[in-house]
């Protein structure tokens, strides 16, 4: 029961994501080429739909796009960084002040930092929802402690670093330029300010590679889910894609907040059932780490 649930939430999750996916590259390019949100949309979802609903879609794509995406956004986070160094105090002793301070507290706002934080954070690295297993079960590896491993070093990748990056260019900014924006229109508006149209341009290309590989990285994670559920059919699995494509579409022309809900409401009831399931399993995680670090010292020992 628990894993129908689970398999449920999941595919209900990456509908969410699929929504924020579409609602991210339609503001973004809104906002870097004046391109209305259906224009954007419409030529987004059948692009990707030309892609997803081939018989043998691949990720392969994902081992390149993804990395050469990331360096490039960390070193033009790490070129503004440098460029405003001498602000990095002053924006270090704003997030201390904005998360702890007394008209925070007085205020519930830690409460809110928090939840919003964890809910954030959940919904960027998945870390304990469940759904990264889907892609680490079909890794070719020696030991699973390994891959349990490379998955933690996943979560530091993705969120400690690409979204504190993001969070850097932001707090970079004067505050009089940013006030009462929010998603791709306060990160566009950031990048403006310290490379000028340059860097909308780029957040929007980036983005857009960003989005379109989250997007087929979900269909990757669903397929195993919509298989437990109705069965590993070509029929089935394609169903799926077009929900998918779908909520990409309705995405692309929603509400920034609304886009969210879903996602929000989905990742939530994953990690819920994922924990019931994952608890119970902590002893044997345990022993199979001990067993990795028992062989990777003997092999060390050997090796001199």
């Amino acid at each position: 029961m628990i894993a129908v649930l689970f398999a449920l939430s999941g595919l209900l999750c990456w509908c969410g994501i699929s929504q924020v996916v579409g609602n991210s590259v339609s503001s973004s390019f809104e906002n870097a080429f004046h391109i209305p949100p259906i224009y954007t949309t419409v030529i987004l979802v059948a692009i990707t739909a030309v892609i997803v609903l081939r018989k043998n879609a691949t990720v392969k794509v994902l081992d390149v796009v993804v990395p050469v995406m990331a360096v490039c956004f960390f070193g033009i986070t790490l070129f503004i960084t440098l460029s405003n160094i001498t602000l990095l105090p002053s924006v270090f002793k704003q997030i201390f002040q904005e998360a702890f301070g007394l008209r925070q507290v007085a205020a519930g706002g830690i409460g809110a930092v928090i939840m919003n934080g964890a809910k954030r954070g959940l919904f960027s690295n998945e870390a304990g929802s469940g759904s990264a297993p889907c892609a680490a079960a079909a890794a070719d590896i020696d030991h699973p402690a390994k891959e349990g491993l490379l998955q933690a070093l996943g979560v530091f990748i993705d969120t400690l670093v690409i979204c504190s990056c993001t969070a850097m260019i932001m707090l970079l900014t004067p505050a009089k330029l940013t006030s009462g924006l929010a998603g791709m229109d306060l990160l566009q508006e950031s990048m403006r300010y310290h490379l000028g149209e340059f860097g909308v341009f780029f957040i929007a290309v980036i983005l857009w590679l960003f989005s379109f590989s989250t997007f087929i990285g979900i269909l990757f994670y669903a397929r195993p889910n919509v298989a437990y559920l109705f069965g590993d059919n070509w029929t089935s699995q394609t169903l799926y894609k077009i929900l998918a494509l779908i909520m990409l579409f309705i995405g692309g022309l929603a509400t920034y907040t609304f886009v969210w809900d879903l996602g929000d409401i989905g990742v939530g009831l994953m990690t819920v059932f994922n924990m019931i399931a994952l608890i119970p399993l902590t002893p044997k995680a345990v022993e199979s780490l001990k067993d990795f670090e028992m062989k990777y010292r003997m092999k060390k020992k050997d090796s001199k």
